[in-house]
């Protein structure tokens, strides 16, 4: 089971998606039962082999060496396992880890205090690490290539510069918006791994292993119906599965079965492709009350009674990566897939010359 540990609340995203079931971002509950259910080695850790192959020859060389092992940047959407390869890193090197995050370093001498308090050869993992400031960030550059920083004494004029040696440490740097890190900071990275949304044969282990560990019976089927609707990330698998845990229990002998996942999980209005109600509430007001787009964003916004940022940032995403919503200029398109999603059948286009009425399917 591979998931990320927040170092932002879910409700500090846009539209407060905490209450959202198929949300990526770990709630209270997400953060006390992922600490018991994490991998604790590469040869646990499901999923993203290339990734895991890679890893592993960098951190089998850095054994060998005896050294410490190269600065490691892990990229790619939240629950899909940066925090726990970090952990896995920390751990297969013998290392301690410290964990701390971009947003709680404002200052460089925040980072300052973080870098000349580690140990040799620990690991400081550092969670979104797009938004720390740029004085920390350039303090960083010099700790990195150097194991070096400067730390400034005084103010004004009489401002002195007292070099600090660091102990070799390693840097795991989390991101989930890569190319918002400047180029100086991405090249003193060794390895740089790009995690990838899971297959659903890959789920399928990750559930099998957390029924395990959660001592719940749980059959292929009833696995296979969970990972379809986890939307391609373990985190949310892992929290359909206690939903669906739930459920059994309640309705049923506790036994998963496809028929109990998949009533479950209509209970929770996740439907059979992952869509809870604010996707389909997108959709449905851009197919029923616009004919499919294009339609503007603060338009779309306003028809499904959401802010604009929270269409944008927490619904669009999987619609656009599920082929059913495309962004284009002139506004927001469905696409063949949405209609047959939702069991609607597309307008006709209209004949040419139909003018103002082909503008708006009427």
């Amino acid at each position: 089971m591979n998931w990320d540990e927040p170092t932002e609340t879910a409700g500090d995203r846009p539209g407060g998606t905490a209450d959202r079931l198929v949300g990526p971002d770990a709630d209270g509950e997400d953060t006390a039962v992922e600490a018991a259910l994490r991998p604790k080695d590469l040869e646990e850790f499901v999923g993203q082999e290339r990734v895991r192959e890679q890893l592993d020859l960098v951190l089998r060389a850095a054994r060998a060496r005896g050294a410490t092992a190269d600065h490691v940047l892990l990229s790619g959407a939240p629950g899909l396992g940066k925090t726990t390869l970090s952990m896995i890193i920390a751990a297969e090197m013998g290392a301690p880890i410290r964990i701390t995050s971009g947003p709680a370093i404002q200052h460089a001498g925040d980072l300052a205090a973080i870098l000349s308090s580690l140990q040799e050869g620990e690991v400081l993992f550092l969670d979104e690490i797009h938004r720390m400031s740029r004085p920390a960030e350039e303090m960083l550059y010099m700790a990195m290539e150097d194991f070096r920083v400067d730390v400034i004494v005084g103010k004004g004029p009489g401002a002195t510069a007292i070099p600090l040696e660091l102990p070799p440490f390693t840097l795991v740097g989390a991101t989930t918006r890569a190319g918002l890190l400047p180029p100086p900071l991405r090249d003193r990275f060794g390895f740089t791994g790009h995690m990838e949304f899971y297959a659903p044969g890959e789920l399928e282990r990750v559930i099998h292993r957390s029924a395990g560990l959660l001592d719940v019976h749980i059959e292929a089927d009833g696995a296979a119906e969970i990972a379809g609707r986890s939307r391609g990330t373990p985190r949310i698998a892992n929290r359909l599965l206690r939903r669906v845990r739930d459920y059994a229990q309640v309705k049923a002998d506790g036994v998963i079965t496809r028929e109990i996942a998949s009533q479950a999980l209509d209970v929770y209005e996740v439907d059979g492709r992952g869509l809870d109600r604010l996707d389909r509430a997108v959709l449905t007001a851009l197919l029923k009350l616009f004919g499919g787009g294009p339609v503007g964003l603060s338009t779309l916004a306003v028809a499904v009674g959401e802010e604009r940022e929270t269409v944008e940032e927490v619904a669009e995403p999987f619609l656009v990566r599920e082929g059913l919503l495309a962004r284009t200029p002139r506004g927001r398109i469905a696409t063949p897939a949405a209609w047959a999603h939702l069991g609607l059948t597309p307008p006709r286009p209209q004949a040419p010359g139909g003018g103002q009425q082909g503008l708006f399917g009427a």
